[in-house]
């Protein structure tokens, strides 16, 4: 049996990357969930375990995927069997790149969904649909637009056809030149509604909430979603890394790019709470609003602040561009994997895999429209599923991406020989056996004792 080609494509620069990878880590994680969820379990306490998850946890495995994906030089599944053979391991650790590839298509499937209804928003805003409307209705736009399986499946289209667009085209010509435009737009408008919030909000309000810790609101579970979080917002255990690595020039430093990635990531988070928060406490409403706090509880304030139809379209298309640029990067893996694997050509890959997403995307449209046959009853460990869509984002946030970040730092630390690592990561040795200290023991260590207490063999 012949080994598949190595990927040819390569970034640009280390720049590109850099640009490309925030870009991909900076969406609707940062924008949409890390504020509700924060706002659920706690404020400050919840940031600050985020905070501490992505030191001790997301970094080192965000660099354990990058050297897997530029030793590889393949889609994730096919990167980490080369690397298993190469380390002279059983091929059955791919399942490290496979899994993370199927996770990353499961978040896509619903997370293209939500992407749609902040293009439908972006309509409902800028056509003034939210002046002056009272709480009920405000409420009633959103209930009328997830019962709408037709509109969600209309506005689910549009947003996967324009990855199609900007995907089919390749690494180059479509992902780098897109994300080089629409980062910076995304920033930029996110800035200008933190600064608009803090001097209209309750800017203090929201710094307490977020940076005063109050460790008796958080739960296990808070702290279990803090790291599936931290996973999801750095687009770890999603094929997404281990995809964008390998892309990554021979010479480019993986610590120090690396690093920069996080640093925005979390940055742009903790501005999206900024930007959040004081519109929300000085509006009198409540942060424990759930997946509505964007759709539902924003749209309140922007009812009636001055400027709230531009503000508020301003935000919706910020909050497009953030989903826009993960989804084209969380899809690449499967593209790159058709490609690979069957032997086709880029656009035929590109539409192959947009329409499987598009199908599995019904799943969550159905979910929020109310069809039965997407209403169940399962108990899990502190909450319970009501829908598919509910399996789904409880299976990928809390289980599929920790286990998977699990298995990269086993893969990293103990399965890929020592010299590979040595030789991708290139840097002091001092910072390399700190890095191979945290994904040999402390990563797998805080990850196993969370799974451990999820499922109750061990209590607190």
């Amino acid at each position: 049996m012949t080994r598949p080609k190595l990927i040819a494509s390569r970034w640009s620069s280390r720049m590109a990357f850099i640009l490309a990878s925030t870009a991909a880590a900076v969406g609707l994680g940062n924008i949409w969930k890390f504020p509700y969820i924060t706002g659920e379990n706690g404020g400050g306490a919840f940031v600050l375990v985020y905070l501490l998850c992505i030191a001790v946890i997301g970094i080192p495995v965000m660099i354990a995927e990058i050297v897997i994906g530029r030793r590889g030089r393949h889609s994730p599944g096919i990167a980490a069997r080369e690397v298993a053979k190469e380390s002279c391991r059983s091929g059955a650790w791919q399942i490290t790149g496979w899994l993370g590839m199927a996770t990353g298509f499961l978040v896509l499937s619903f997370y293209a969904v939500i992407a749609g209804w902040a293009a439908a928003y972006v309509y409902e805003a800028a056509s003034g649909a939210f002046a002056g409307k009272s709480v009920a209705q405000i409420s009633g736009i959103f209930d009328t637009l997830v019962s709408s399986s037709l509109r969600l499946s209309i506005w689910h289209a549009v947003v996967l056809t324009l990855v199609a667009l900007v995907v089919g085209k390749g690494l180059k010509d479509g992902l780098e030149r897109t994300v080089r435009w629409m980062l910076p737009i995304m920033v930029a408008l996110l800035v200008i509604i933190a600064l608009y919030a803090a001097s209209i909000g309750d800017f203090s309000g929201a710094i307490e909430f977020m940076f005063a810790p109050n460790f008796s609101d958080l739960t296990i579970n808070g702290v279990l979603l803090a790291l599936g979080h931290a996973f999801f917002s750095l687009g770890l255990a999603s094929g997404v890394v281990i995809m964008y690595g390998a892309y990554l020039p021979r010479e480019t430093s993986i610590v120090q790019t690396t690093l920069w990635v996080a640093l925005a990531d979390t940055a742009v988070a903790l501005l999206a709470g900024l930007a959040i928060f004081p519109i929300v406490f000085g509006s009198n409403l409540v942060p424990e609003a759930g997946p509505g706090l964007i759709f539902k509880t924003l749209p309140i304030a922007f009812s009636s602040m001055p400027g709230g139809v531009l503000v508020g379209t301003g935000f919706f298309v910020m909050l497009v561009i953030a989903a826009f640029t993960s989804a084209i990067a969380m899809i690449e893996s499967a593209v790159a994997f058709i490609e690979e694997k069957f032997d086709w050509g880029r656009w035929p890959a590109t539409l192959t895999a947009v329409g499987a997403l598009w199908l599995l995307g019904q799943v969550t449209i159905y979910s929020f429209a109310g069809a039965p046959w997407t209403q169940i009853d399962v108990q899990v460990p502190g909450k319970s599923l009501a829908s598919w869509f509910d399996v789904i984002d409880y299976a990928t946030g809390s289980v599929l991406l920790p286990l998977g970040g699990l298995l990269l730092a086993l893969f990293s630390g103990w399965v890929m020989a020592r010299s590979a690592s040595q030789d991708e990561l290139d840097t002091r040795p001092a910072i390399f056996r700190f890095w191979l200290l945290m994904v040999r023991w402390v990563a797998p260590a805080i990850i196993t004792i969370i799974f451990l207490q999820l499922i109750g063999v061990i209590n607190f």
